[in-house]
């Protein structure tokens, strides 16, 4: 073993150790940013072309793996939901194994797949891309340039301050409704709120990947925290959600379609919105619905007034 792949696996060790610790001691930010760290410098060696790695393919779709099992501890940590939590104990089993990842040689203990690296896109390079869509879609149209780091899972925002006659909204995205559900990988949706020209009114915020897919559903089950409070929010703003998959063919993530809501559909209890056909159109000006099919994005609303 040459003397940089003996310091590439110390490190790789140090930062599982550190990450497991933080998870221990209930240090859960810390060990997310742990987690996300390492699983994005693991991701990079397993898909690394280079001829030098001292790493085999096989190796390298372990160590993939590794990746993966860090992101769904990661997303585990950040939703009080998840029914399929991958617990400490389960990643633990991976610290011998990436240790000793020059001559494991065993079945690897969990069903995953290594996670493909996103590609990050500049504004408009999307356009040049997306060619075959199905005919649904409509054909070519640019997404909203994405700019999600490779297993992220999600930058959701803790609710507001509460202030003395404001009113706080969290928004519960309960799931969409899409005729090809099942095949859309590592969906998540951004959700912003823009006012009239398009501009952010709120920091934007992605969910964590979908909890599960099932039928022509996509779930999430995951609270939305609106960084402004009702009264606040100005006329003719509206609260848009951007659903995005990833395309292992192109490498990239890329929106599919594209809901909202306005300021006079916020009242508490669930809501059914339409979806519309990319690209996003947040001047809602020209406006065509994704499909005939009666899916929607279900949603659920709660105020909190003080």
């Amino acid at each position: 073993m040459s003397e940089v792949t003996r310091s590439l696996l110390q490190r790789w060790g140090a930062s599982f150790r550190r990450g497991a610790d933080f998870d221990s001691w209930g240090q859960l930010v810390e060990a997310i940013d742990e987690y996300q760290i390492l699983a994005r410098h693991l991701q990079k060696e397993a898909q690394a072309q280079h001829n030098n790695s001292e790493f085999t393919e096989e190796q390298k779709k372990t160590i993939g793996k590794i990746a993966t099992c860090l992101e769904l501890r990661s997303a585990a940590l950040q939703s009080a939901q998840s029914q399929e939590e991958f617990k400490l104990e389960d990643l633990k089993k991976l610290e011998p194994i990436l240790k000793n990842i020059l001559t494991y040689n065993k079945e690897f203990p969990f069903d995953v797949q290594p996670v493909p690296l996103r590609r990050i896109l500049a504004p408009g390079e999307e356009e040049n891309l997306e060619i075959e869509e199905d005919e649904e879609e409509g054909g070519a149209g640019a997404g909203s340039p994405d700019s999600f780091p490779a297993g992220v899972p999600g930058t959701l925002l803790p609710r507001l301050p509460s202030e003395p006659g404001m009113t706080s909204l969290t928004v519960r995205i309960e799931k969409i409704g899409l005729k090809d559900a099942g095949q859309c990988i590592d969906p998540y949706i951004t959700v912003s709120v823009k006012d009239l020209n398009g501009v952010d009114l709120t920091p934007v915020q992605d969910t964590p990947v979908a909890s599960r897919k099932e039928d022509t559903y996509v779930h999430f089950n995951v609270d939305i925290e609106l960084q402004k409070h009702v009264e606040k929010l100005s006329k003719g703003a509206a609260i848009f959600f951007e659903f995005k998959h990833y395309k292992p063919k192109k490498r990239f993530t890329s929106t599919k379609c594209f809901a909202f809501m306005e300021m006079d559909e916020i009242k508490p209890g669930p809501i059914v919105v339409e979806l519309y056909k990319k690209p996003t159109d947040f001047k809602r000006k020209k406006l065509q619905l994704l499909t005939k099919k009666p899916l929607y994005l279900h949603l659920h609303q709660t105020l909190h007034k003080e």
